[in-house]
Parts: C-alpha cells; sequence; structure tokens
C-alpha cells in the first residue's frame, strides 16, 4: 500500500516542501495559471474591447496633451478611474468603463487620491480656470497642495513628432484616417503646452453619458 502523501511518480509533499527551488516554480506556475484564467477571457469580451458609443480617438492636440500628463506625472496624484463605489459615483459620477479606454495606450486607470479622480473632469470647469489652476493651484483653490506649471504656458507643443505618433498608435488599434496623420503637425503647430492639456483635460470622461 503506497503512502497517502506521496503520488503515483514518488512526488510528495515532504519532497516539495523541503526544495525552495521546487516550491518557487511551482507557486509561479500555479499564479501564472491563476492568472491567465482571470485575464485572457477579458480579451474576447465585448465589454472590454469595443468603444462605449460615442467614443471618438483623441485629436492631435489633446493626444498632445495627454503626453505632457503623462510626461508631468500627474497620474502619480490623480487617478483616471471611478470605482463602483457609492461614495465615489456621488462624488466624481458615473463609474469608469473599460469601454471608454480601448484608445488609450497606456490607460490611466488606478486607484491613487492625493488629489481628485480627474476622469469626469472634463467640461467641469473653463478652459480659464484650467490654466489658472495649472499656473499656481492655489489661486483657484487654496488648500491645494499641487505644484505649479507654468512653463506649459511659454513651452510649444512638438508639432513635428505628432503624425508618428498617431501612425504608431493606429498599428495597435486607434482608427485614425491618413488624413488626420497628415494633418497632425499642422494641428497643434504654434499651440502651447498649456492649451494641449487644457484640451486633454476638457475631452476626459465625456464619452459615456
Amino acid at each position: 500500500m503506497s503512502d497517502n502523501n506521496t503520488s503515483a511518480g514518488g512526488f510528495s509533499h515532504e519532497k516539495v516542501e523541503t526544495n525552495n527551488l521546487l516550491m518557487i516554480v511551482l507557486i509561479l506556475l500555479v499564479i501564472a495559471v491563476g492568472g491567465l484564467v482571470e485575464i485572457v477571457p477579458l480579451f474576447f469580451q465585448k465589454s472590454t474591447t469595443q468603444a462605449v458609443q460615442g467614443l471618438k480617438p483623441l485629436t492631435a492636440l489633446q493626444l498632445a496633451g495627454r503626453d505632457i500628463y503623462v510626461r508631468e506625472g500627474c497620474y502619480n496624484c490623480h487617478s483616471q478611474m471611478i470605482r463602483p463605489f457609492r461614495a465615489e459615483t456621488l462624488r466624481y459620477g458615473h463609474y469608469s468603463v473599460a469601454g471608454e479606454f480601448v484608445y488609450d495606450h497606456p490607460f490611466q486607470w488606478g486607484s491613487k487620491r492625493t488629489g481628485p479622480d480627474l476622469h469626469r473632469v472634463g467640461g467641469k470647469y473653463s478652459d480659464e480656470w484650467h490654466r489658472t489652476h495649472l499656473i499656481n493651484p492655489r489661486d483657484v483653490v487654496p488648500e491645494s497642495n499641487m505644484p505649479a506649471y507654468p512653463w506649459l504656458e511659454k513651452d510649444q507643443v512638438d508639432a513635428a513628432s505628432m503624425p508618428a505618433h498617431l501612425k504608431a498608435l493606429r498599428t495597435v488599434g486607434v482608427p485614425y484616417t491618413d488624413a488626420e496623420i497628415a494633418a497632425a503637425s499642422q494641428d497643434v503647430k504654434g499651440k502651447t503646452e498649456m492649451e494641449a492639456l487644457i484640451a486633454y483635460l476638457q475631452v476626459m470622461g465625456r464619452s459615456l453619458k
């Protein structure tokens, strides 16, 4: 009669528990399989792969603003993911859904709350409010600990880089047309980084009504 703790191949619990390398390999294998089981189905669900009705790719100016948002590390303090909790939906609006972010590479989901969630900030304030807030946040929010970004009002968008950026995004599924790619440089020519960032902020979260 074989030991209950030993399989037909002699693969015992004791052997696994006393061999650190084997234990690590088996743990990683279990995590990998479990992760695949959770993640792979998401690639085939319409709710996570298809854009919500009305969602459009960012314009060249908005895309330049998004690059500035990432470059300046805005995501370190502000998430763009309203979780489906009453406390958050009452404050920020409808919870975030994956279909709103299918054109984002990478998306800006997260739960960081040093500052307020920005997903539904689009249209909430005027362009002038955002400009004042970025130049000196305490002029409009006295208790803010956000740093100022006055140089954005002087620095101009790198227009020459935009066509290549749109073209790269098209290769990963963002439906930019040839005309939009060709016009990208002209669309941002002479625009400041402040204008670009505000254009991006003003479109955040407006696709889902």
